[in-house]
């Protein structure tokens, strides 16, 4: 097994909106490399770095910073370049490199990782000396196999269910945008209104003044990052499940982030606290997928006006909420397009729960599996 770290870090300037993927730390989630929002830089860019070349199959590892995550390189992307808070690792003959990615997705080697590291200060860094001196775990091929085909078969399902959800939201979004945005005329009986006019949004709480009491049993604090991840983790923070029960979020439930990172989604990581700069958006009168597919339809816009505001983080005020305009159907044509969006908004949620649950599945099973609790056969 080779390991390198990536190449030198090339400047915001010579970033393109398309070309050579540039994957820095944060573009690894849920084991997988997010090429829908790293960077890319040009092939002649490219020819000038001397190293941080990784190749289809290749088990990628975050040592700085943002530490232990994880992925594989996809066999369709023939080159990518990592920034130096990567590392790769190119397996030999012997070693599966699905194996590979799950033995460094355990908890015991993410753990270990860790202290080496010195996780928890934001200079966290195991440089490649370093890490060729971590034990890693190597039994015979034929169990490698095994784990990786088990691991495996339910990250596949996943990555299923990640698609089915693509394939369904842009369904979703074409209806929403045929019915309510791509129209020459207002609909006889529709009204004009704003975001406020459709929901509610609750800001969230200061979840420090919060924390569990005695021998309270904590919920995680949905913050941003959780938000961006889909999940909490055990670097999320706890607050007292006590808390007020309109704070509290649960699978379904929509948040918009409106400061710093603002961004909107159906949370479908479990039962949580939500932290203050982050919107819980409900209401009593209408649909998830009306206030949902709104909101996210003045995304852009309230992420063009927080830059133009900021200063150290952007944000956007209540008051651009009530700048937001939306059409209101009459109930007749409101209940025709609910008709078609509940199912599909329905079938989603589902799908990311499943999701959630297979990943709990997976990484319940696979320390059994690494330390021989669970018996496998070849």
């Amino acid at each position: 097994m080779d390991g390198n770290h990536g190449a030198i870090h090339p400047k915001t300037s010579d970033y393109v909106s398309n070309g050579i993927p540039f994957i820095m730390a944060n573009d690894l989630m849920n084991g997988k490399v997010n090429f829908k929002s790293c960077a890319f830089i040009t092939e002649t860019q490219a020819a000038t770095l001397r190293k941080g070349f990784a190749k289809p199959g290749d088990v990628l590892l975050t040592h700085k910073a943002t530490i232990g995550r994880t992925a594989i390189v996809p066999d369709n992307y023939k080159t990518i370049i990592l920034t130096p808070q990567v590392t790769y690792y190119r397996v030999i003959k012997g070693l599966n490199r699905r194996y590979l990615r799950y033995y460094f997705d355990s908890n015991k080697f993410q753990q270990l990782f860790s202290n080496w590291a010195g996780a928890g200060s934001t200079r966290a860094y195991l440089g490649i000396t370093a890490q060729h001196k971590l034990p890693i775990i190597v039994p015979p091929i034929e169990i490698q196999n095994v784990i990786a085909d088990i691991c495996g078969s339910l990250d596949d399902k996943i990555e299923l269910n990640n698609k089915i959800n693509e394939n369904l939201e842009r369904q979703a979004r074409s209806i929403f945008y045929n019915r309510f945005i791509n129209i020459d005329t207002v609909p006889v009986g529709w009204k004009k209104g704003n975001l406020l006019d459709i929901a509610n949004y609750l800001n969230g709480l200061a979840m420090q003044k919060f924390r569990p009491q005695g021998d309270e049993v904590g919920l995680p604090v949905l913050k941003i990052k959780e938000l961006r991840q889909g999940s909490c983790d055990s670097g999320s923070e706890l607050c007292s499940p006590n808390i007020k029960s309109e704070y509290i979020i649960q699978d379904g439930d929509v948040v918009f982030s409106w400061s710093g990172s603002l961004l909107v989604d159906i949370w479908c990581g479990g039962t949580c606290g939500l932290n203050q700069h982050l919107f819980k958006v409900t209401s009593d009168t209408y649909d998830k997928w009306f206030y949902y597919l709104w909101t996210t339809h003045h995304l852009d816009r309230f992420i063009a006006v927080a830059a133009d505001k900021a200063t150290t983080m952007g944000h956007i005020k209540r008051g651009e909420l009530a700048k937001a305009e939306v059409l209101i159907p009459t109930e007749e044509d409101y209940k025709k397009i609910s008709a078609l969006m509940n199912p599909i908004f329905e079938l989603i949620i589902a799908n990311r729960i499943e999701s959630r649950k297979l990943s709990e599945l997976r990484d319940a099973l696979l320390p059994k599996l690494m330390n021989g609790e669970l018996r496998v056969d070849y």
